[in-house]
């Protein structure tokens, strides 16, 4: 549309035609944009995920030794399937932002139920 002689559309016109590598704005949606609030909105979403999985591992899971709650993926995965199917996604969430612990790049439904995931 930008190259489109016919078009009246003002805002594209005004928007620069690519970004760069280097150029802090490359990769991400414009600034007020509906994408830009629609990708907010999701994050606030997982977030509030990620938080309530902590919570279910609280309350279903045993102080160690350590003082740590852990739980086996098995028993969590029970638990916390009829709140979300997500469960593995949640659980990589959680760990790429150091909130649990476990061993293992994914865990898989039967085949991990005796995984011990640890709450941090």
């Amino acid at each position: 549309q930008r190259k489109n002689p016919f078009s009246s559309d003002d805002r594209l016109a005004s928007k620069p035609v690519h970004t760069h590598r280097g150029d802090p704005t490359y990769g991400r949606p414009p600034e007020g944009s509906r994408t830009e609030q629609r990708g907010k909105d999701a994050q606030s979403h997982v977030g509030k995920e990620v938080e309530e999985l902590c919570l279910i591992i609280r309350s279903t899971g045993e102080v160690g030794e350590d003082g740590h709650v852990s739980v086996t993926f098995g028993q969590l995965f029970e638990t916390y399937v009829t709140i979300s199917n997500k469960v593995v996604g949640i659980l990589l969430r959680a760990r790429k932002h150091g909130l649990v612990h476990f061993e293992g790049e994914m865990l898989w439904q039967g085949k991990d139920d005796d995984v011990i995931i640890t709450l941090l």
